[in-house]
């Protein structure tokens, strides 16, 4: 086979080494958040991704939400011990610190005991979905109150509501609903 110049293939991918720098990098960011929430145990990591680009998201909640306040604090002591760590080549990222909002499905066991009371929609793992309220969270299930299905200008009949027992491991994920 006659090769011109820059026409070579590359026999691997790059993909598993950028994705297992990713992990590491994801570490010692879940590393250092874990570290600055240690003297305040209300307040938990519950997620970090990194985008292509190199933008950091981080998301932090609490047992009783989590002010604006904290979460500045928060990405001005990570933003600083990123930089001085030197994670990413020539400083080039950018850090987002929040709360997850109510469209990132709950991904702790803290974020479901804390949502008690409120009306979720669980995804199972076959595709059903269930909606109700959280009624009360153990360590290997959920228990749902599913009312039916709301008709225009009819209101449900509370007898035709059913408690329904989930074990998370059936479970693909869980939304907060938001109820006006």
């Amino acid at each position: 086979m006659i090769q011109t110049k820059g026409t070579a293939t590359v026999p691997f991918s790059f993909f598993p080494l950028a994705s297992m720098a990713n992990e590491q990098v994801i570490a010692s960011i879940r590393q250092i958040i874990e570290a600055q929430l240690a003297p305040e145990p209300e307040f938990f990591l519950v997620e970090v991704r990194i985008k292509p680009t190199n933008n950091v998201k981080v998301f932090v909640d609490g047992d009783k939400g989590i002010p604006v306040e904290k979460l500045v604090q928060l990405n001005r002591a990570l933003y600083a011990q990123l930089e001085a760590a030197a994670l990413f080549p020539d400083g080039d990222f950018s850090l987002e610190v929040s709360s997850p909002g109510l469209d990132e499905p709950l991904k702790m066991h803290r974020q479901y005991l804390k949502n008690i009371g409120r009306k979720v929609e669980v995804t199972l793992l076959d595709g059903a979905i269930k909606e109700g309220t959280l009624l009360a969270v153990t360590e290997d299930q959920l228990t749902l109150e599913e009312t039916p299905p709301r008709k225009k200008g009819v209101k449900p009949d509370p007898k035709l509501s059913k408690q329904l027992n989930i074990h998370f491991t059936e479970i693909k994920h869980t939304v907060v609903c938001i109820v006006f």
